[in-house]
């Protein structure tokens, strides 16, 4: 997780100075513009560890902490399969510091046309970053890059308190999810 010395960073890195997860171009100009001021969209950064990534996500659901090697080699495992997994950040201009995320990802298809859906993942605020829209701002930048990038449909699973929230964001109910969670395992599969 981030260390003491980079939690209290007061320095904004810009994206120039970041290696990437994918070019910041595809994240729209209206949301870039919609932005709160202290607050800044971009796709994650090769070193956003350092900048608490995981403890944004630790709002969802338990986030074991797997060290910041396995972190970054499963950074470059996305990165090496382009135009498919696209997770931006919101970072906090006076600390550095992520205080938003979100995922979209192309399933590619066979029907439609060879086509692809965005599914929509990972949605998290930093529970003290509430009220500035960010959750909104993040759905609405996963959208645009989904069908921008050819989807013919973006989907997400939630709970039924977030419905009403997915709902102003454009989303409709439908359809039933499944699942089947895996047992317990002493450790994580290399994929």
């Amino acid at each position: 997780m981030a260390s003491e010395s980079n939690t209290n960073s007061t320095s904004f890195t810009p994206d120039s100075a970041l290696d990437l997860l994918f070019s910041p171009d595809l994240i729209s100009l209206e949301v870039r513009n919609a932005m709160h001021p202290d607050v800044h969209i971009r796709p994650l950064a090769s070193n956003d560890y350092r900048r608490g990534h995981l403890e944004v996500l630790s709002v969802l659901t338990t986030t074991t902490d797997p060290g910041e090697g396995a972190w970054v080699s499963h950074f470059e495992a996305l990165r090496a399969a382009p135009r498919s997994y696209y997770t931006l950040v919101m970072i906090d201009k006076g600390s550095d510091q992520v205080i938003g995320v979100g995922t979209v990802f192309l399933e590619r298809k066979f029907q439609r046309g060879i086509s692809c859906v965005g599914h929509i993942e990972d949605i998290a605020v930093d529970p003290k970053q509430q009220g500035k829209k960010l959750g909104l701002r993040i759905i609405q930048a996963l959208t645009y890059i989904s069908e921008n990038s050819g989807a013919y449909k973006t989907i997400l699973n939630c709970s039924d308190k977030n419905i009403p929230f997915y709902q102003k964001c454009g989303f409709e109910r439908k359809e039933n999810e499944m699942a089947r969670y895996t047992p317990q395992r002493a450790h994580t599969p290399k994929l």
